[in-house]
């Protein structure tokens, strides 16, 4: 478990972090979401033993990270922002750098090594000095040096930054599989990274906690939960939509024939505007219930504290 109390960080006269306080169990994946300059990267810092706190404590499986600070770091694999690793050696030559600091030797450092490779798909580059790499590969470096000795815990800090679409699907699958045993904390401020991967989200603003809970439970939060999109081959009578029990309002969209029906909350009227669909003979081309806009909460939440 990661337990984070009271964690502080005061930069002369700006607090960065303020007394942020929460838990990550095994098999969790969390998600901490925040706009730039809410604390992210500074927490994650402090979490992994790289910044002194200002008071307040963080425990990794009971190893204070100040008093017990490498016996904490060995459970963890990080990647930090930027993926900062020694351009001129080739990426073979860093993961095994990597391996033996770590304390492989021999054969275990040989399958150490291949195995970070295999997973996020190395092989080609391998003999390539980092410099030389793309953005997406360096990143893809960085990862495989953060999950070489297979830690309990995964600190990620944009982990999918620079990668192409085809390779943010294959690290996403990468981190599912690797999250049944493990704590994996994914710092981003890709929204759909969220739904697509993490069981839990942490909301900071302003170095405060904000919101914790599922993506479905911050969806739920969202104004457009449970509304019903509708696109039609012709104009929509808004004012009957708007007139259904359940309804809060109805919104244009900018798709020509396309009108958003808000629900009130709690309310569920899907079957209501399916009715009227029918009723009227409506011609319609999509007819969808969204679950919520987590940009919209996110929005919400931190509209304040960013400015």
């Amino acid at each position: 478990m990661i337990e984070i109390d009271k964690l502080t960080k005061r930069f002369a006269q700006q607090l960065a972090v303020d007394e942020l306080s929460f838990r990550v169990r095994p098999g969790e994946v969390l998600g901490f979401l925040g706009p730039n300059g809410a604390g992210k990267s500074t927490t994650m810092k402090m979490l992994t033993g790289f910044l002194a706190p200002t008071s307040g404590t963080a425990r990794i499986f009971g190893f204070d990270i100040q008093k017990q600070t490498l016996k904490a770091q060995r459970l963890i694999g990080y990647l930090p922002e930027g993926a900062p690793c020694y351009g001129d050696m080739t990426v073979r030559g860093f993961l095994e750098f990597i391996a033996g600091v770590r304390g492989f030797r021999g054969a275990q450092k040989r399958d150490r090594v291949a195995g970070a490779v295999a997973q996020v798909e190395l092989e080609k580059v391998l003999d390539q000095s980092i410099d030389t790499l793309s953005k997406g590969f360096k990143r893809r470096v960085g990862l495989a040096q953060a999950i070489l000795h297979d830690p309990k815990v995964l600190i990620l800090d944009e982990p999918t930054d620079g990668l192409d679409p085809n390779q943010k699907h294959q690290v996403r699958q990468l981190i599912q599989s690797l999250a049944a045993d493990k704590i994996i904390i994914i710092s981003t401020h890709i929204l759909e990274e969220v739904t697509a991967v993490c069981t839990r989200a942490v909301v900071i603003a302003g170095g405060r906690l904000l919101a914790d809970g599922t993506p479905f439970e911050l969806e739920s939060r969202s104004r457009y939960h449970q509304a019903v999109t509708l696109v039609g081959d012709a104009p929509l009578d808004e004012a009957a939509l708007a007139g259904l029990p359940g309804v809060a309002g109805v919104e244009r969209n900018p798709r020509e024939h396309s009108l958003t029906v808000l629900a009130l909350p709690g309310q569920v009227i899907f079957p209501q505007v399916s009715a009227l669909v029918a009723a009227r003979g409506w011609h319609i081309r999509e007819m969808d219930v969204e679950r919520g806009r987590l940009d919209e909460v996110f929005r919400t939440l931190t509209r304040g504290e960013a400015a």
